[in-house]
């Protein structure tokens, strides 16, 4: 039986900063690839015919500008075309609903990672929930495994309490309201990742003192990497929205302790084994991150990261979406 073969894509400058979608993109090939099937990345410059050996395509992202693309599958080449948005829409206004909705309506199949985004998307451009399906977003099996804390203090010479931030530095990650929600506490703060809004990281600095350590990109699934989420007390993602960010899964599955937002899907994944803040609420920020460091160390949301939340769990639902919608083409 010839395997299947699924063409990945994105938009055109995603990884220049990579952040949580890339991420999702190259461990769905990883684990795809495990299980038989063949998946190609997109290259514009390749002269060998990708579409013609192409089964599926499969585009991430609904950023804007990204419409030509599965224009050019749907009406010149014909293929069936599935998306995986990676978005939660907290305020209208910021996005350009048109063009969304217009890329959606395209797609044979949409792949949101949580319940709570199928709904969201299905009601706010009327689309039919059969049109939806939740493909979960997943942890690595390395981040189970425990790693040593002395590793990431020694090397970046932190040796007071801290307050962990994975992510690209950037508005939506709200790490400003962070620093001030932190400030007083004596907790210091350690944010990890590039600066992907310069402005915005200016302003990070500049409202920073030295319990503030901007420590750059941490190299995903790395032992300094694991032994960041070790050494912390809590991991503390106030986003203005996560569907949910790897990082907490991530640090959830290595035993940290989570301050997340509530904006987004972030509930459904962790249940009662998180503690939620509002992200524009600068009072909120500071409750949540000292209730969790409040809570003691449990297993529990490890144990349930490791039970629904894998990339091996994602890669079976999305071959089950890909062979529902070559079914449904030859039908």
């Amino acid at each position: 039986m010839t395997p299947l073969t699924i063409l990945f894509n994105t938009y055109p400058v995603a990884f220049d900063c990579p952040g949580g979608g890339e991420v999702q993109l190259l461990k769905y090939m990883e684990e795809l690839e495990r299980l038989g099937v063949r998946v190609l990345r997109y290259d514009p410059w390749n002269p060998k015919p990708q579409f013609d050996a192409a089964d599926v395509v499969h585009f991430f992202s609904v950023q804007g500008g990204s419409w030509r693309f599965p224009i050019y599958v749907k009406d010149v080449r014909r293929l069936p075309l599935v998306i995986s948005p990676i978005i939660w829409i907290d305020r209208p206004e910021k996005y350009g609903l048109d063009e969304i909705g217009f890329l959606l309506r395209m797609a044979d199949h949409i792949l949101p990672n949580s319940r709570a985004e199928c709904s969201q998307l299905a009601s706010l451009f009327n689309l039919a929930p059969t049109l939806f399906t939740p493909i979960v977003n997943g942890v690595d099996e390395i981040f189970f495994t425990p790693a040593e804390p002395a590793l990431f203090r020694e090397h970046f010479g932190i040796r007071s309490p801290f307050v962990l931030c994975m992510g690209n530095i950037e508005e939506r990650k709200n790490q400003l309201r962070l620093i001030e929600a932190l400030a007083g506490t004596g907790l210091h703060l350690v944010l990890a990742g590039q600066e992907r809004e310069a402005e915005y990281a200016a302003q990070c600095r500049a409202l920073a003192d030295e319990t503030v350590h901007f420590i750059g990109m941490l190299e995903h699934g790395s032992m300094l990497q694991r032994s960041a989420y070790a050494a912390a007390e809590v991991l503390a993602l106030p986003s203005t929205l996560e569907t949910p960010g790897l990082a907490a899964l991530e640090a959830g599955a290595s035993g940290c302790r989570l301050a997340v937002t509530r904006e987004g899907c972030t509930k459904e994944y962790f249940e009662d084994h998180a503690t939620y803040l509002a992200p524009y609420d600068i009072a909120d920020i500071r409750s949540a991150v000292l209730e969790a460091l409040a809570r003691p160390r449990s297993p529990a949301l490890s144990a349930l990261i490791r039970q629904r939340y894998t990339w091996r769990m994602a890669a079976e639902q999305l071959v089950e979406v890909y062979q529902a919608v070559l079914a449904a083409k030859k039908g």
